[in-house]
């Protein structure tokens, strides 16, 4: 089969490799009819997350047709549609049991590896790194879907691929990134970034009761969807954002903020954004951190940060003094996916929310290599990347 494979910072591939196979008796096999490219699938692209392996197979956002169906399956058959999660999870262990699916205690089977890094392993992801599993990603013609019988949800409605498709994890995440923040109504919440991700997370905030909605990026075409979305916008290129947050709020500042942006954040201009860039630059520091600091800094006392942008290693220049004596409370993590496919995908169904609005290009697989580099340099209007194998 044909698929993207990553060979090493901004090189990647479509090549042929082997099609995939049951391995386990809840293994699903589908053929992929859409996948898209993720924002934290540049963080790989810029060789950001370690562990990555010559010819490791991208994408973690995947819908298709399953084609092949393990012994231990009983939920799915074969002509069955299906979007896969990101996350991988085996349904029985305690964090499975409570909802907390992305801490899954038994999917990642390289945990030693994600254990010397963070302490403890985080669930399996697919085509996200060694340390994380080392699974196969989605940006192919097929995909082997581990722990099927816990993971892909079933679409027997009309709805559309790029409908259903973001189900896999940028409507989600958007939707958990709102919902950690503890929203109460007519609360006001800046979002920093107008990605994929920050777009269904301007949408989720208003589902969640927000009274306002701030959104921050430089980009026009991104700034205009935020727009769209009912979001008031500040673009940081030209205005203070500390300043202008100020003004909106009465000096108080946001009562929610959300860091959809992680460990690449630019700064205009900042020292703390240059500092970040000349040390990731020469290997001295992991991550771009000046919007996490920007948003301690912002956001009002005893108020929320939630961060779902992705970040890989330590941070430098944490301002935890400020974040301390303003008594904020700070939640993240991966999402835990699957809690959220039933009740966002009837939310779909029911009109609420359409996520297709976030799709600009469509492309076929072979053209995966220019759509990287596009989405990355933010050119021609790129907002949101869907393939078709």
């Amino acid at each position: 089969m044909r698929a993207l494979c990553w060979h090493g910072k901004g090189d990647v591939r479509v090549d042929d490799v082997p099609d995939p196979t049951i391995l386990d008796s809840r293994d699903i096999i589908i053929r992929v009819t859409a996948t898209a490219i993720c924002g934290s699938d540049l963080h790989l692209y810029d060789g950001f997350m370690p562990t990555m392996e010559s010819g490791d197979i991208l994408g973690h956002e995947p819908m298709g047709e399953v084609v092949e169906v393990g012994k231990a399956v009983t939920n799915l058959k074969k002509g069955d549609r299906v979007v896969v999660p990101f996350v991988l999870a085996c349904g029985s262990c305690f964090f499975c049991r409570r909802g907390e699916h992305s801490g899954c205690d038994v999917s990642n089977p390289n945990a030693h590896m994600a254990r010397e890094a963070m302490g403890q392993s985080p669930a399996g992801l697919l085509g996200y790194s060694h340390m994380l599993g080392g699974f196969a990603g989605g940006q192919a013609q097929y995909l082997r879907v581990p722990y099927a019988d816990v993971g892909p949800i079933k679409i027997d409605s009309g709805l559309s691929d790029e409908q259903v498709l973001f189900l896999s994890d940028i409507f989600p995440t958007g939707y958990f990134a709102a919902e950690l923040c503890g929203i109460e109504p007519g609360d006001t919440v800046a979002i920093w970034g107008c990605g994929p991700v920050a777009q269904m997370a301007i949408r989720s905030a208003w589902m969640l009761g927000a009274g306002r909605v701030v959104a921050i990026d430089r980009v026009p075409e991104r700034l205009r969807m935020a727009e769209a979305g009912k979001a008031e916008t500040i673009n940081f290129d030209e205005t203070k954002v500390y300043d202008r947050l100020m003004e909106l709020t009465g000096g108080r500042g946001p009562d929610r903020c959300i860091d959809a942006v992680g460990c690449e954040a630019h700064g205009a201009g900042s020292a703390d954004a240059v500092m970040d860039k000349v040390k990731t630059a020469v290997n001295l520091a992991t991550d771009r951190a000046h919007v996490l600091r920007e948003a301690i800094m912002c956001c009002r006392k005893f108020g929320t940060l939630s961060i779902p942008g992705v970040y890989v290693g330590a941070v430098d220049k944490m301002p935890m003094g400020a974040a301390v004596n303003k008594g904020l409370t700070f939640r993240m993590g991966q999402t835990p996916v699957q809690r959220y496919l039933r009740p966002l995908l009837e939310k779909i169904e029911a009109g609420a929310i359409d996520p297709s609005f976030v799709v600009t290009h469509r492309l076929p697989l072979e053209q995966a290599p220019e759509a990287y580099k596009t989405f990355r340099d933010k050119q021609d209007g790129c907002i949101k990347v869907v393939l078709r194998p």
